[in-house]
C-alpha cells in the first residue's frame, strides 16, 4: 500500500477498547475511520454520531483493516468472516495458550484470501511478547518474570460478564511477585442466581482456573472500576557467559487506550505484510510507526 494512502479502518464492536481505538484512530495521521460495525446499529452513542455505524461490514464499502475489539472468544469466528472478504484483521486476543492454534486458524484463511491478520497485539500478549521476545535475545539464558497490575483485566472482566448469572462484573489483578496473580473479582448477581454456583462457575474457567481467585458479590461493581494498569518485567541471566545480567522493564497505564493504541499500530504494520497471520514478534517493529523507514532509522538508531 502506497504510504501516502490513507488507511480505511473498519472498527468491530464497540466498547471500551472499541471507544478508545476511534480515539486513536483520529489521532492517526495515516488512517480514516470507515466505520463501526456493531450488533444493533441503530443504537447511536453521541460520539459516534460522525461515523458510519452498520450492521455489516460490506455496508461501509472499502475496508483495508478491521480493527476487531470483540470479545477474545469471538475473535476467531469475526475473523473467519471477514479475512475471506480480503479484509485484514487485527485482534487483541488474549487467552495465552491458544495463541499458536489461532495463528495457524486464521493464517489458512488469510493465505487463502491474500489477506493479513495479526493476532494477539494488546500489550499482554502484544507489546510485552516484543519486549520478553527481545529480553530473550539480550540474555539468552535466565528467567523472565512478568508481574501485572495492580488494575482492571479487560479480558478477565469480559469473561465473567459472559458467565450465567453474572449482571456486572470486575476483575483486578494483584502481582503478588514472580509473575504469580491474584485475582480479586466483583460481581452483580442476576436475580435467581446462587452465589455459590455462579462464584464455582467463574473459577473454573480457563481465565481463572491457574490463579488464585477470590469473588465477591456487591451492590454497584461501577463504583469500584479504574480502568489502571501496569506491568512489571525483570529477566536475570547470562550474556554469553557473564552472569548477573538483569533487565526491567516498566509501565503504568490506562488499560483500554493503551490496548487500542497497540491495535492501531498493528493494523498499520499489517498493510505492509505479505499475506498470512503474525503475532507481534513477527512484525518488523518499525513497521509499527507511520512514514517511510528511513525517517526512523535516522531518529532513533
Amino acid at each position: 500500500m502506497s504510504e501516502t494512502k490513507k488507511i480505511r479502518a473498519a472498527v468491530v464492536g464497540y466498547g471500551n477498547i472499541g471507544r478508545y481505538t476511534i480515539e486513536a484512530l483520529s489521532a492517526a495521521p495515516d488512517f480514516e475511520i470507515a466505520g463501526v460495525v456493531r450488533r444493533d446499529p441503530t443504537q447511536i452513542p453521541h460520539e459516534l454520531e460522525p461515523y458510519r455505524v452498520v450492521g455489516s461490514i460490506q455496508e461501509l464499502g472499502q475496508v483495508d483493516v478491521a480493527i476487531l475489539s470483540t470479545p477474545t472468544r469471538l475473535v476467531e469466528q469475526t475473523a473467519l468472516e471477514l479475512l475471506p472478504l480480503g479484509i485484514n484483521t487485527v485482534d487483541s486476543f488474549d487467552i495465552h495458550g491458544d495463541i499458536l492454534a489461532l495463528r495457524r486458524s486464521l493464517g489458512a484463511a488469510a493465505r487463502a484470501a491474500g489477506a493479513v491478520s495479526v493476532i494477539a497485539a494488546g500489550w499482554d500478549p502484544g507489546s510485552d511478547s516484543v519486549v520478553r521476545t527481545l529480553m530473550e535475545a539480550i540474555v539468552p539464558k535466565g528467567i523472565t518474570y512478568t508481574n501485572f497490575g495492580p488494575g482492571m483485566s479487560m479480558g478477565h472482566t469480559v469473561a465473567v460478564k459472559a458467565i450465567a448469572g453474572v449482571h456486572k462484573a470486575l476483575s483486578m489483578t494483584i502481582p503478588t511477585g514472580t509473575g504469580i496473580h491474584r485475582r480479586m473479582v466483583y460481581i452483580e448477581l442476576e436475580p435467581g442466581y446462587k452465589a455459590d454456583e455462579v462464584i464455582a462457575a467463574i473459577k473454573r474457567d480457563e481465565y481463572f482456573a491457574h490463579d488464585e481467585t477470590h469473588v465477591s458479590v456487591v451492590d454497584d461493581v461501577d463504583q469500584l472500576i479504574d480502568m489502571g494498569h501496569g506491568v512489571h518485567m525483570t529477566r536475570k541471566g547470562v550474556s554469553g557467559t557473564t552472569q548477573n545480567q538483569l533487565l526491567e522493564f516498566n509501565m503504568k497505564i490506562n488499560n483500554p487506550a493503551l490496548t487500542a493504541q497497540i491495535l492501531v499500530a498493528a493494523a498499520r504494520a499489517a498493510s505492509r505484510q505479505q499475506p498470512g497471520c503474525y503475532t507481534m514478534q513477527e512484525l518488523p517493529v518499525i513497521d509499527l510507526l507511520p512514514g517511510e523507514r528511513e525517517q526512523w532509522i535516522a531518529k532513533l538508531c
